[in-house]
Order: structure tokens, then sequence, then C-alpha cells
């Protein structure tokens, strides 16, 4: 639909704009219907990519000067940021006259998505200028909406955080942030909760890859996508498991389908739906929802069984392998059929063809992610690419397609409640380290929290919100509950257990919403005071960079600026630590927060630079390798992304010289300083190539031997490593042993004695910030982190190697006994129930026949606030529907298209949801499915009335998690989205 276009079809386009400008009256005013648009604007059937760069025109125009109109012989700016939906990182191109965004191209340059987009791409620039934003801050008063002031409502909002504060202590607020915020956005608002006093800081990734950071750092070091995209392009077999990327990523297809064709590659859907992607596949294999690993080690048996592994690889690269094999060889195709439906003789191709038609990757998504076994299922997956040689090598690699367009980035930069940014963990040393970075000192720090306990203990993740809200005192590990939440883009609806979160919201003293939209968390709850409304504009209006699924980071440029009275993240973090500080000195609270918050960060007419907040990011960056990503050059990539080979993703020889050679986006690790100029590393632990060439191996972070069997590599080495064998993470003691530590130079040397004195031995490659360790290591062709085997044991797990256990709620009540799931716990300072839960669900499970499992579409991302409210996608998914089996809708009397009822066991007595019924064989009898990105309708109350005037979405429908129910990940509380059970009727 979307065609490049000459600099003078550019213009022409522009003064088509002129000449039709009256026939778009009224349209970003919602007065008129696409369809009542068209008619009048005389364009009827014409595609939209005719409309050119005049749609919603009048509302441009109001915003262009005095006269109100556009001068369209004023010249055209093209400026280039990033799609704000998924996590594929396409280049949106704007097309800017007077301050007004009239046009936009998807872009042709960019190597990620070439001159495509999706539906929600390429209607991007109606989030911007959307009539349904929230224009103004607004305060819940007597049940009514008001309009107020950005200062009035800041001062009331932090007076009251103060007094939580005072009487419940900092962690009795939650931090909730965005995957939506950009890198730099997500870096100030941990460091925010940080200087607050509390770890409960938490974004999107905990419902999405949680467990996929988990699995894959315990496994071989870093939990993050090992190859990318394009690389897709060189595999000879690919695997999708729990993944559907034809309508969770749409543009990624490009790189899987040309692998396909052009390499004539295998294409294996693993999946309970047949999905748009199945679709594509030259093998599609159905599952019984939730049994992902009884899947993979029924692989693997026949891998073993016929010698397909990759016998030399597991030498060299990988502990434990014999302990997975007393597993796998339990999971015979007879025992593998019983549990997961697959035959045999099909999961014996499928096996073949991963192991030795290479190389091959394996994709996965939230369809594998979130399960009460989600870590377990990830590091299953990641044992089957260690088992056949898979990893570290062009064409294969785990491909975790992430959610949305800066999960990554928001997760490495520390929205998570156990680690500060960059995955350093919560220990008295990374404290230490992230103190010299903000140059404060740890005593002040400590002196912020409720002790130092607190300071080094996880918080409460966002599954769990509400029920450290509700549940006993004494049952939360913490002084008391929670009391209030800060929400930065974040949906509400995007958790499990919807009843029991409205719950928990009506109870809180206090919630604050921050974000474009109003989101479901303004209108779940029946609260009528103490809650406030902050615009935010969208990442589209501000500038910063942000980090795709592969690894890569992207700087965006401002298109526009904020329209209406919406702040971006960084001036509404500031100006929230100054209202802290305003009230903390009203009561005499000795705490103060801007001040030292902002120390080293430029701050311009009340707004923090991105380019300042990211130049102290990579000045503690050391651990992942965020430390090489200066603005600077990650603007030159922006620049110059022609000159970057589509399946490579490098700049080659011809290209200017400040990004020659560079992988595009230098994703991480990007080692050094700046001025080392690391390429990136496009491929992680590949040893065929010399570190300073974005080579690798496997981490070292798991010590170097256990019960006496050596932990590092064999034989095994990046290219040019001086070290022809495995070794430890480096630290100056082992500059020392090798004779490298003069190496330094003499600033590196101060540096390191002035922040470790005494204890300089203790400093290692990522609490160095002079850079030296890293640059000293390099030299000799050394990984900064070290070379050791990859784990297909994980002994720090609840189990080291993963078994499969069926969901707390089965139909398969026959399988419990012989697979249960996992014992009462407690984790993250609450109660985590278990086998207690799953017990009870033997007695509701005859009554609730059907398993029920969600997902994507193509039209809605993520809670669907933002994405409801743009009236070209409004129109393409109207209503929320639940996907059932002829053969269970002939037993129910439901036709396609009529009003079903759904009920999950946990519900209320007598209460349902209602929805639309798609009777259709995508889904196998006994199962349904319904996408996640509704709400607006609670158990058939209709809550459009709830929204402020005028902010409501097009939109509405009942949530999915509304009928899911309890089951979490022990690892980190992943919730249990994909395998619940219900029953469906006639409504």
């Amino acid at each position: 639909m979307l065609i490049k276009r000459s600099d003078r079809q550019i213009a022409q386009s522009a003064r088509a704009g002129k000449r039709l400008a009256a026939a778009y009256e009224g349209l970003s005013a919602g007065g008129l219907d696409r369809r009542a648009f068209l008619r009048q604007a005389g364009l009827g059937g014409v595609g939209l990519a005719a409309l050119g760069t005049a749609l919603g025109g009048p509302r441009l125009a109001q915003a262009a000067g005095a006269t109100g109109v556009i001068d369209h012989a004023k010249p055209v700016e093209i400026r280039r940021n990033i799609c704000t939906h998924c996590s594929v990182g396409c280049t949106v191109t704007a097309e800017v006259q007077e301050g007004v965004w009239v046009g936009q191209e998807p872009t042709w340059d960019s190597p990620i998505n070439r001159g495509t987009h999706c539906a929600k791409g390429a209607a991007i620039r109606e989030l911007v200028h959307g009539d349904r934003r929230l224009k103004y801050p607004m305060k819940l008063a007597g049940g009514q909406w008001q309009r107020i002031s950005w200062d009035q409502a800041l001062t009331e909002i932090a007076d009251k955080l103060m007094e939580i504060r005072a009487a419940s202590g900092p962690d009795a607020v939650f931090w909730l942030g965005s995957a939506k915020f950009s890198n730099e956005g997500a870096y100030l608002y941990r460091k925010l909760a940080a200087f607050w006093g509390t770890n409960t800081v938490d974004h999107q990734a905990r419902i999405c890859h949680s467990t996929t950071v988990a699995g894959v750092a315990n496994t071989w070091g870093y939990g993050a996508q090992t190859n990318s995209y394009n690389d897709i392009r060189n595999s000879k077999t690919v695997i999708i498991m729990g993944g559907n990327p034809a309508e969770a990523h749409p543009v990624s297809l490009q790189h899987v389908l040309s692998g396909k064709e052009i390499n004539r590659a295998n294409l294996i859907v693993i999946d309970p739906r047949f999905t748009r992607t199945a679709a594509h596949a030259t093998e599609y294999v159905r599952i019984r929802p939730g049994t992902d690993i009884p899947v993979i080690w029924g692989m693997l048996w026949h891998i073993f069984e016929n010698g397909w592994e990759d016998k030399e690889f597991i030498r060299q690269r990988v502990y434990g392998m014999d302990e997975v094999r007393r597993e796998v060889a339990k999971w015979n195709p007879q025992e593998v059929e019983r549990v997961t439906g697959v035959p045999g003789e099909q999961l014996r191709r499928v096996a073949q063809m991963f192991a030795t038609q290479k190389p091959a990757t394996l994709v996965w998504c939230m369809g594998a992610t979130q399960k009460t076994v989600g870590t377990a299922n990830v590091r299953a997956f990641c044992t089957l690419l260690l088992a056949t040689g898979n990893v570290g090598i062009s064409g294969g690699g785990a491909n975790i397609f992430r959610g949305h367009c800066n999960v990554q980035g928001a997760t490495d930069l520390g929205l998570d409640v156990v680690t500060l940014p960059l995955y350093y963990g919560l220990d008295e040393n990374a404290w230490r380290h992230w103190c010299r970075v903000w140059d404060v000192s740890y005593d002040s720090m400590l002196a912020r929290f409720e002790s130092k306990q607190m300071m080094e203990t996880p918080g409460i993740p966002s599954t769990r919100y509400f029920d450290a809200v509700l549940l006993p005192k004494d049952q939360v590990q913490q002084r008391d509950n929670l009391k209030a939440m800060v929400v930065f883009g974040h949906g509400g609806n995007t958790v499990t257990r919807m009843p029991e979160a409205q719950k928990g919201l009506e109870k809180l003293e206090l919630l604050v919403v921050a974000d474009p939209h109003p989101t479901t968390f303004a209108v779940l709850g029946n609260r009528r005071e103490n809650t406030y409304l902050l615009p935010i504009c969208t990442q589209l209006e501000t500038s910063g960079s942000r980090t795709a699924s592969n690894r890569s980071l992207q700087w965006g440029e401002k298109i526009v600026d904020p329209i209406f009275e919406s702040k971006d993240d960084y001036e509404a973090i500031w100006r929230l630590t100054g209202a802290l500080d305003r009230a903390a000195e009203r009561r005499n609270m000795p705490i103060r927060f801007q001040a030292d918050m902002f120390k080293h960060i430029e701050v311009v007419n009340g707004r923090p630079t991105p380019e300042s907040i990211l130049r102290e990011i990579n000045r503690g960056g050391w651990s992942a390798g965020y430390c090489g990503q200066s603005p600077e050059r990650l603007k030159a990539h922006m620049r110059h992304q022609r000159h970057f080979d589509l399946v490579t993703l490098r700049a080659g020889p011809d290209a200017p010289e400040e990004v020659r050679g560079d992988y595009y986006g230098l994703p991480w690790p990007c080692w050094g300083p700046p001025e080392l100029r690391h390429p990136g590393t496009h491929i992680l632990y590949n040893t065929n190539l010399h570190v300073m060439d974005g080579g690798g191996t496997f981490r070292a972070r798991f010590g170097v031997e256990r019960n006496g069997v050596s932990l590092l590599a064999e034989g095994s080495y990046s290219k040019g490593s001086e070290i022809q064998d495995g070794y430890p993470e480096f630290t100056v003691a082992v500059l020392k042993r090798l004779g490298w530590f003069d190496e330094l130079t003499a600033e590196e040397k101060a540096s390191l004695e002035r922040h470790f004195g005494a204890n300089i031995d203790r400093a290692s490659w990522a609490t160095d910030l002079s850079g030296g360790i890293q640059r000293v290591a390099m030299k000799h062709g050394c990984v900064p982190y070290g070379n050791a085997k990859a784990r297909a044991v994980a002994w720090n797990l609840p189990d080291p190697v993963p078994v499969h256990r069926e969901p707390i709620y089965t139909p398969r009540t026959d399988l419990i006994a012989q697979y249960p799931t996992l014992p009462d716990r407690r984790a993250f300072r609450l109660p985590h129930l278990g086998q207690s839960v799953q017990n009870r669900s033997l007695q509701v499970a005859r009554d609730y026949p059907i398993i029920l499992t969600t997902g994507r579409l193509v039209e809605y991302e993520g809670g669907g606030e933002e994405t409801r409210s743009n009236k070209w996608l409004a129109e393409l998914q109207q209503d929320m529907f639940i996907e059932i089996n002829p053969a269970d809708a002939a037993e129910r009397g439901l036709r396609d298209g009529a009003w079903a009822l759904v009920r999950g066991p946990e519900m209320p007595e007598g209460k349902f949801i209602k929805v639309k019924a798609l009777v259709t064989e995508r889904v196998g009898r006994g199962v349904a499915f319904m996408p996640f990105h509704f709400a607006g309708w609670f158990m058939q109350e209709d809550q459009r009335r709830k929204y402020p005037q005028g902010t409501d979405p097009i939109v509405l429908g009942e949530s999915a998690n509304t009928v899911t129910t309890y089951g979490y990940d022990p690892v980190t509380f992943m919730q249990e989205a994909k395998v619940t059970i219900c029953q469906i009727r006639a409504a």
C-alpha cells in the first residue's frame, strides 16, 4: 500500500493535500467515520496510499500558525524515528512541514524493515494526532474527572507519596514502568526507584519474556536473542514454537520467508493453534497446550537415539549434558504422544531436520514463556540448541522475538525487580558500582532504603501487585502492604486474575497513570478519589534510543513537539523529582531527589537531554556492553542506514568512515568506550570471529569448577585469542597473574585505585569505570567475561534439568500425580502457591473441559488502549472473540458470529464474559483461543462511561485475563496466560 516516492512526488502530494484540505474538515475530531470521510473526499474505493500525506489535515493545519493554514511551499523536512509497536525495530520516515507531521513512509534504507510496515506501523501517525489522546492532567474527585494543571497534579501526587512513605515506608509504593520508554527513559525511571528506596519497579517484560531472560542467562550467560531477524535468512531449518510472528511481528516474517524460499529451508511451526504463521510452514505440529518440554525432550530422544547430536560441540562447550540424557530417556515416542498428542514419526522427522539440516534456529515468543514452567521451557529450548551445536553460528541460535518496541531495552536498563541497570543484580557490589556511576556515596543510598536487607531484596513483581495490596500484612515480607502505584506506560488489562486486580486497585490509597491514553488502570477499579492521569507524549514526539529484539540500538529523532499539554518521560520525571523535594521539605523529611539524580545529566529548559542520559548509561554499562553506543554513533547509523548489509547487518568498506565496519545499531555487547570503536556483536557466542570483530564465547558467570568438573571451555576459544582454552572472567587479579596489568594506562590505573583502593584486585571488567580491563583483555583477543561452557544443568533453579509439570489447571487430571506442579513456597516477598491450588483444581476440572490459550492479533498491540483508539486499526477488528472448534461449538449450539459466554474457574459466582464466537478448525477440539488486546467491558459491564470524556477507545471488549487463573513461574513469577481451563456456552 505504501510506495517509495521521489522528492517531486512528495511535492505533488503536498499540493494535492492543499486542494483536498476542505474535505478533511472534522476528521481528526472524530466527526466522520472512515467511509463517510472517503465519500466526502470523493475517494470512495481509493486505497490509503492514494491519500498521500494529507490524512488528518485539519488538526495539523490548526497547529501551523496564526492563520491555521500550512504553507505548502515550505520545504519538507525528513525525520526518522522507530515504530512504537513490536520489537522488530522498523524505521518510520516522517515528512514534516512547519512543525506538522504531514506524511509518512516506511524507511527503504533500513536493513530491518526495508520499505515495509505492518498495519500498525502504517497507521502510526494517527497516534500523534489522534483525538482520543489524554490532553491535559486530570484528577478523579468525587467520582468525576476534573482538569488540573501539571503543577497541581505533581504537588498533590508528591504530597501523597511522602505521606505514604512516612507511614508505611518506601516499599509501599509500586513504580510500574514501561517497554514504551526509550532506553534513557527506562534508565531514568529505574534510577528514580533507586533514589526513592525500593526495588519494586517493573515493566511488561515480567509478563512476556522474564522467563526467557532467566532461562537463557542461566544457560550461557546473557538473557537475550543470540542472532537476529535478518540472520534467519541464513538458516536451513527454522522451528517457530509458541510464536505467531505473522501477526505479532509481521515485518520479521519477510526475513523468515526469505530464508525459506532462498535456502529452501524447512519451516516448522509447533503450536496448539494453526496460526497465520503455520499457514507458511513446511511442517505443522499441533501440540496440547502446556507440553513444550515433552515435545523438546521427545525430539532429543530421537537425536540421542540416532547419534545426531554434535558430540564435539558438547565436549568442548557444554556442561551437564549427561544429566539431560537421563531425563530425555524417559520421553520415548509413546509417552510423548500420550502427553502431547504429537505422533512419534512426525516428531522423529522434525528432530532429524533440526539436527542434521543445519544451521538451524529456534524461534519462540510468549506461547513458550507465559507458563508456570516458562523458565524450564526456555532452558529446554536452549539445551536442544546446545545438543545440536546450533549456537554461536550464523543461521542458528535462539531467535527470541520480544513483544514491545523497547521491551529489550527497558529490561536491559533495569526495570526489573531483581536487578539494577544492565543485569548487575542487587548485591552490595552492584549498588557500589552504580553509586560510583551516579557520584553519590553508598551510605547515602543505603539510607534511602528501609534496611540493607531490603536494598538487596527483589521487589514485588507486576504480576502480583494486587496480592501485595490485598493479602494480610503479615504475608507480605516488608513493613506494610502496597499503598500506591505510579504507572508509566503500562496497560491494566495485561495481568491474569483481573477480578482480583480490580479489588487491589480499589484499595490503593493513590493511583497515578502517566500515559498518552487513559488505560484500563484508570477505569477498572471503582475508584472515586486520589487517582491522577498525566498526559505523556509518544516516543514519536521526543528523542532517544530504543533496543530492538536483536539487541541493536536505534536513535529516534523527535518528529514533532508533544501535542496538547503532554510532556515526555524525561521532563515528567524531572518535574516529579522537584515536586518530591518540595513535599519532603514541607514535611521536614531528610531526603532529596533532583540534585543527586541529575548531578551529571544535562537539563535544558526543564527537560533532561536523552544524549546526556545515554552517556551516563555508557559510563556504567560495562556488564552488558552498553558502553560503546554513544549518541553520536547511533545517530550516524540512522543517517547511513543504506550502507548496512541486509543479511550481515554490517557496513562495508565503501561506507562512510564513521560507520565503516560497524554492525547496524551496535548490538550489545559493544565493548569499551565509544572511541574504541567496537563494532557491536551481531551473533552472540560466535568463536569464529575475533572479539574486536564481534566474536565471543559463552560467559563464565557461574564459577570455574563444580563437583570437580571444570566449567570452563575445553579447547574452544574465539578467533585470535592468546589464551587457547577456557578462562575465567577478567579482574585486576587475573591481569596480574597473566602479566598484563602494566598494559593499563596511568589514567586507567588511577581510576581503579580511586574507586577500589586496597580492594583493587577485585575490580572486574564489569565494574572498572575506566574500561581498561576490557581494553587489555580484548587486545589479547580475549572476551572480558571469560570463556566457559554453557550449562545444560542449572543447579540454582528449582528444576536443574527441566522436567514436565502439568499446568495448575488442566483437563488431563490423570497426569497430575505423575507430573505435578511444584510445591507451595515463597518468593518475591509473597506466598507462591503451587500444588495446593492444583489439588483444588481437580474438583472443578470436570466443569471446565476446554483449554483456553491467548495470543496476539496483527491489528492491535499489548493491552490495546493505544491501537484500539486508532481509527484506522479499530475498523479492522471491532469485536472481542473466542475461537472454538466446530465440534465444541456444535455441542453448545454456538453459531459462527453469535455471542458466547465464557467463564473461568476463579471468576466470581455467576459471572461470565461475553464475546463473539469464531467457529474454526484453527484450534483443535477441546482448545479455545482469545486475543489479549481488549478491555473496557468487565464481566458484561460497559466501562466506557468511566473514561474522561473523549478519551475512551473506539473499540471496547472483554479482557481474556478476566478468565485466566492463578499460576506463576517459580523463578520470575511470570503468569500462566497460555494454559487454563474454561467453559463456553451460547449467550
